[in-house]
């Protein structure tokens, strides 16, 4: 069986949830498409076990991108424009949930931050499978394929376009596959409570929030976000178990 997740945001509870249901064998591979540290507390021990996993593919989001340019760059001898540049990344990882992890990595051994930096400065913004005869691609925000001389604007290359660029509704994808994605989460393209894995014709999102609060989603009072999983063989959808109430919102 193929299964793929995203977003996880350092929530154990939730992950715990969903890696109980799917039950993941030596036989089953788990595609995790980045983000899966920041905004809460457990997002290095889970990456830890994710790395343990023979039968675990990542690609890298953004959370994790941030992470490695405020903490994997010697900061030394830097220019006064690159250093400002560099402190710039820091607040903005800090901004979006990085202290909590930045934290939890002041209290590991050195040997496991280089272990942790190595692994996913090594890993690839993008996964192609095939199941059941029909073609995936697998990435934490875009395909590599929708950079052009528009997006040089804003991102320094298609790697980074591919694990920062939010797909929009009006984007069209390339090649012949279903693109299937996180980083942006589908209360952005569908209103739905709590959030579900939103289908198009030629993409699915994945992200429905495991990085909100456990009771309360960011936009407003009654969409509860969760972390979601998919398998592919028979789409069949996977969220994490809550413990909150569903309200009259539907």
């Amino acid at each position: 069986m193929i299964y793929v997740m995203s977003d996880i945001h350092g929530n154990l509870r939730r992950f715990n949830s969903i890696m109980e249901q799917i039950n993941l064998t030596d036989k089953d591979t788990l595609y995790v498409l980045g983000d899966v540290i920041d905004r809460y507390p457990d997002g290095i021990r889970i990456l830890r076990k994710l790395m343990a996993m023979d039968n675990v593919k990542m690609t890298i989001g953004n959370h994790e991108d941030m992470m490695l340019k405020s903490l994997y760059t010697n900061d030394t001898g830097l220019s006064a424009k690159e250093q400002f540049k560099h402190e710039q990344m820091v607040r903005l990882w800090y901004d979006n949930g990085g202290r909590v992890t930045h934290n939890y990595l002041k209290h590991i051994r050195k040997a496991f931050r280089t272990e942790i930096f190595s692994y996913l400065e090594s890993l690839p913004v993008s996964y192609d499978i095939t199941v059941n005869g029909k073609e995936y691609k697998l990435v934490h925000a875009a395909p590599e394929e929708m950079f052009n001389e528009y997006y040089k604007l804003r991102y320094t290359g298609s790697r980074e376009f591919a694990v920062w660029h939010r797909i929009k509704g009006r984007d069209i994808i390339p090649g012949n596959y279903t693109l299937i994605f996180g980083h942006t989460p589908t209360l952005y393209f569908q209103y739905t409570t709590p959030l579900r894995i939103y289908y198009k014709s030629r993409y699915i999102c994945i992200d429905c929030g495991a990085g909100t609060a456990e009771k309360r989603g960011w936009l407003n009072g009654f969409c509860y976000g969760r972390l979601a999983c998919l398998r592919l063989d028979d789409m069949k959808e996977f969220y994490s178990e809550e413990d909150y109430e569903e309200n009259e919102h539907q």
